[in-house]
């Protein structure tokens, strides 16, 4: 095991915690995806199934705004997943211009495979950590879920009409071993 280059202690300066919160993320992020179990599908149309994987079933503009991309982007997104077999669009119950986007059989499977994978690297890493350690870091997984969630850029980046809305998912609970 590698040595840390963040090694936090009393005399850390505070200033710093952007920068190296930032690349710490991108680092596990990218560490993340090296395991993938399955290329068959982007980042961008994985993060699309993994909110409807978690949130359940929404119209395109509520995914879009999940997403926090533009509706026409996310409206590609749908389309090449639909025609992959991973996606269903569904009439809208009540909205005939609408339609209402499910995962399909082979979009849950591939949500399965890609959990499965990066789950049981993050798993034997996680072992090699302390107790007081892992326990800091489900504290940190609370903290960074506020963070992601913070409604402060929204609207910059998906206008609100015709949006609906996402009720706010369950919280996270890591298991620890």
């Amino acid at each position: 095991m590698s040595i840390s280059l963040f090694i936090v202690n009393e005399n850390y300066d505070a200033d710093r915690l952007p920068g190296d919160l930032s690349l710490v993320v991108v680092r596990l992020a990218r560490r993340l995806r090296g395991r993938r179990g399955t290329k068959s599908v982007s980042l961008t149309q994985l993060s699309a199934l993994n909110t409807l994987h978690h949130e359940g079933p929404m119209t395109p503009g509520a995914l879009a705004m999940a997403e926090r991309v533009q509706p026409p982007s996310m409206t590609r997104v749908i389309a090449s997943l639909a025609e992959l077999g991973m996606v269903r669009r569904d009439p809208h119950p009540t909205d005939g211009r609408q339609a209402i986007v499910s995962l399909a059989e082979r979009g849950v499977n591939a949500i399965a495979e890609e959990l499965a994978a990066r789950e049981e690297w993050l798993s034997r890493r996680l072992a090699e950590l302390s107790p007081d350690e892992r326990e800091t870091l489900q504290r940190v997984v609370g903290i960074m879920d506020k963070i992601i969630r913070s409604a402060d850029d929204v609207d910059a980046i998906a206008p609100r009409a015709s949006m609906g809305t996402v009720p706010p998912p369950p919280a996270v609970i890591v298991p620890v071993a």
